[in-house]
């Protein structure tokens, strides 16, 4: 799978054109996991691109398990997470957290 990152509605609008099978967008929230991070895009705006494309739309940057159900409200159909797991006192039972959010994650490939 080809996945386009995106940080703009520009940059949004040209990836739906093109042939990748997904579109990240964000940072949805702020993110300490760059040095120079991205201008922070909101909810909102994976909001209004979710009216854009019926794409995957795997939303970035500042994500926790509190606000990973109001991402998803808004369209995204996935999330990446970098600094909320690895920054947990219990890793793992971070990681389970995120996959009750995401019953299909759970589930072992093929089934």
């Amino acid at each position: 799978m080809i996945g386009l990152s995106t940080h703009n509605l520009q940059q949004f609008e040209a990836a739906v054109e093109s042939g990748a099978d997904y579109i990240a967008v964000g940072p949805i929230f702020a993110t300490g996991s760059k040095t120079n991070p991205d201008p922070v895009v909101g909810v909102d705006f994976v909001r209004q691109a979710r009216k854009l494309t019926r794409k995957p739309i795997v939303a970035i940057g500042g994500i926790t398990a509190e606000r990973a159900q109001e991402v998803l409200d808004a369209g995204a159909d996935s999330i990446a997470v970098i600094r909320d797991i690895l920054s947990a006192k219990n890793p793992a039972a971070r990681v389970r957290q995120y996959l009750k959010l995401l019953p299909a994650a759970a589930q072992p490939a093929g089934n």
